[in-house]
């Protein structure tokens, strides 16, 4: 669009200046100081003018559609993080993984944005391990997940941490893939 009105711009230049050195009567005197714009002088710089006006106009109206475009992919990236719910762990970890870190700030925000709303985290672990055991690692990745969410922006009294240990998995099997998927945390929204 900008291109466009550019060129235009200079089509219209170029057309006066052909206009103009084409309009001669032959009675010019030359050096006698006669600065008037011709008629058609006048009429090429208004439109050279209109031209510039309009390309300034296009190139304004495109950063606004750029900003808009880019504010919506901005919302769009923020409402697919919101929708990571579950974070997982290592085996008898309780340290955030750099893959959830942008989802976790992306709740963080949310949360300090929207006061009334309350999340449980619930503390997972696999079947690996006593049962007291479990429970205290359920708990400790919940807590982890809730200083992370109150470090970028939530509030103590929205987050509440809750541990199920080993009671609640997510897949019932007794492999690598399942106990990789019951390592967890999972972020639940009470009102939103």
């Amino acid at each position: 669009m900008q291109k466009t009105a550019l060129y235009k711009a200079f089509g219209v230049a170029l057309g006066a200046a052909l206009i103009s050195a084409c309009s001669s009567t032959g009675d010019v005197n030359e050096g006698a100081g006669n600065t008037e714009p011709t008629a058609v002088e006048q009429q090429v710089e208004q439109q050279v003018a209109e031209a510039g006006q309009e390309a300034e106009t296009t190139a304004v109206e495109a950063g606004e559609v750029a900003g808009e475009s880019l504010e919506a992919q901005a919302n769009e990236a923020q409402k697919a993080l919101l929708e990571m719910t579950v974070f997982y762990f290592d085996f008898d970890q309780s340290t955030l993984k750099e893959d959830g870190k942008d989802a976790l700030k992306a709740h963080a925000a949310y949360l300090a944005a929207n006061p009334a709303a309350r999340v449980v985290l619930e503390g997972h672990a696999d079947e690996r391990g006593t049962v007291e055991y479990n429970l205290a690692l359920g708990e400790r990745r919940a807590m982890t997940v809730r200083r992370f969410l109150m470090a970028n922006g939530a509030k103590a009294g929205q987050l509440q941490v809750v541990s199920f240990g080993e009671e609640r998995p997510a897949i019932v099997a007794h492999n690598r893939d399942a106990w990789s998927k019951n390592r967890r945390v999972e972020v639940k929204y009470q009102s939103r």
